[in-house]
């Protein structure tokens, strides 16, 4: 299919095209025009594309038109049923939105629920009533169990998004028995960003004579999209340029920061707050609610940096401490979500910059975070600290990953940065920095989380009433227990380098005399009687 054509040339509803213009979606991407005309035609399909290339709406679309159809050709409700399985609660929302921007010329035809984020209980009237369910694998198997819902009877259309992580998030079980209440017939797409083991097990249990869709192209962006840099600094000096980054005005728009721990997160968001950079925090504590809203507000632009940790780890490793092997702690352990992924699937929007400040441990997490950014259309920058000798042995399989991938082109470029030239900013960093003990961190992380919780929990059924509320929570307020000193909120300009003065001082502005102030005065001297009198001098 021609890469100029339109979504107008596929064969599918007005009301779902109106959909697609108020989107302003003008050109399908790749793996659109390949996908949707496939789906439409009734075929089996595995779908593997990169991160951010438009596979959600790739299978929403022939899901939509095809539920249309048939409810064109039935004068009565049959209850046809389509289902798509998502690996995680923020990934059903996401699907959820999506599914309802393209619905929303047909609402009253189509019935979209998300049943991933409700009670059993709550949505039970609903389901049966549904045409489009939204959910994870444990929670269509509680409504299978409460006969809330009856796939063998009903499903139509299955959709398992984000299939090459299933498994990992422990849905396999869930899966080996929802096969189990399939029907004989039905239509199945899985949709992956990697061709995995995972993928292959569940193309056996869902799926009949597929058509392999995989797309000639790299998981990575180009380089004309793409730039990807690196910076090698000893492990002090990290925070050092961190700080730097922003202050400097290195580092603009949207971005994501990653490290590897939830300690981590927020002893950065500490150490930044100590200079009043606005940050806010993603990890697998936060309730899940939460998280979702986060997303929402940082797409919204409501708030543009975002520290996050792509894996559940919950212990932290010095900046001091060049190795990351830890040997975990006998008894309890914390209670972390397995549902929590931010590296995988979901959907930031608009990222210019995603910063590694930890290096990822895998050549895959790399990838993963990388794709945050340059998006679709749009164009991004990644840079990673590179800071032990570990990290060294990482950035070497990160970039023969690179190069199998996405070809010569695809490299890690060294960023000149010259640490020398901000040794004047080491005092403050030095300091901020020892204000973030580990009582601080501690108290920062619990006191986010219990408010979090509290907001969550006992405010839950008011913001489900007033959703319009909701957006008055700030995620990125001051934790505020370290004190803000006001003279570490700028720069002087005696320590900005030379090279960056003409992007951090804007030249003053000349004063010009205030022209309605010296007619006022005027006027106001030819008034007074001391000021004018005059004495006519006698002959």
């Amino acid at each position: 299919m021609p890469e100029e054509q339109s979504f107008n040339h596929f064969d599918v509803d007005d009301r779902l095209l109106k959909a697609v213009s108020k989107l302003q979606w003008t050109i399908p991407t790749p793996v659109q025009q390949k996908a949707i005309p496939l789906a439409l035609e009734g075929k089996d399909l595995i779908i593997r594309a990169q991160t951010g290339s438009g596979k959600t709406a790739a299978y929403l679309i022939p899901v939509i038109e095809k539920l249309l159809k048939q409810k064109a050709l039935s004068d009565e409700d049959d209850g046809s049923l389509s289902l798509v399985l998502v690996p995680s609660k923020e990934l059903c929302k996401q699907a959820y939105r999506n599914c309802i921007d393209l619905v929303a010329y047909c609402s009253k035809t189509l019935s979209v629920i998300d049943i991933g984020n409700s009670n059993v209980s709550s949505v039970a009237n609903l389901v049966g009533s549904a045409n489009i369910l939204i959910s994870t694998p444990s929670k269509i198997l509680a409504h299978i169990n409460n006969k809330t819902v009856d796939l063998q009877k009903d499903l139509k259309f299955l959709v398992i998004d984000e299939a090459d992580i299933m498994f990992s998030y422990g849905y396999e079980q869930d899966l080996k028995t929802l096969v189990n209440h399939l029907p004989t017939i039905y239509q199945a797409l899985l949709v992956s960003a990697t061709m995995s083991k995972d993928v292959d097990n569940l193309k056996g249990l869902v799926l009949h004579n597929p058509v392999i869709l995989k797309l000639e192209e790299s998981d990575i962006p180009d380089d004309e999209k793409l730039k990807q840099y690196v910076i090698r600094c000893e492990a002090t000096d990290k925070y050092l340029l961190a700080y730097a980054l922003f202050k400097l005005n290195l580092v603009r728009g949207k971005t994501l920061i990653f490290v590897n721990s939830i300690d981590k997160c927020y002893r950065l968001k500490l150490f930044y707050e100590q200079f009043y950079v606005r940050t806010c925090i993603l990890n697998s504590e936060l309730p899940q609610s939460v998280r979702v809203h986060i997303v929402d507000e940082f797409n919204r632009g409501v708030y543009d940096v975002v520290i996050a940790t792509d894996e559940s780890i919950s212990i932290d490793t010095d900046v001091n401490i060049p190795t990351r092997k830890v040997k975990k702690k006998k008894g309890k352990g914390k209670k972390e979500d397995k549902e929590y992924s931010v590296a995988r699937g979901i959907d930031f929007q608009d990222v210019d910059n995603v910063l590694n400040f930890d290096f990822p441990t895998n050549a895959e997490n790399y990838i993963h975070r990388i794709g945050r950014t340059a998006r679709g259309y749009n164009s991004g920058t990644a840079l990673s600290f590179v800071a032990c000798e570990e990290d060294v042995v990482y950035m070497k399989k990160v970039e023969a990953k690179l190069k199998s991938e996405g070809g010569a082109n695809c490299v890690l470029n060294p960023y000149n940065f010259k640490v020398d030239e901000i040794d004047g900013l080491r005092y403050r960093v030095t300091d901020a920095y020892s204000r973030v003990t580990k009582i601080k961190v501690k108290e920062a992380r619990l006191k986010e989380i219990k408010g979090e919780i509290y907001n969550s929990t006992k405010l839950k059924t008011y913001f489900e009433e007033n959703p319009k509320e909701l957006r008055i929570l700030k995620h990125d307020k001051a934790l505020a227990p370290t004190e803000q000193q006001p003279h570490m909120k700028n720069i002087p300009e005696y320590l900005v380098p030379d090279a960056l003065k003409h992007i951090m001082l804007k030249p003053k502005r000349k004063r010009k005399f205030n022209v309605s102030l010296y007619d006022k005065n005027k006027k106001r001297r030819a008034n007074d009687p001391l000021k004018t009198f005059k004495v006519n001098k006698k002959k």
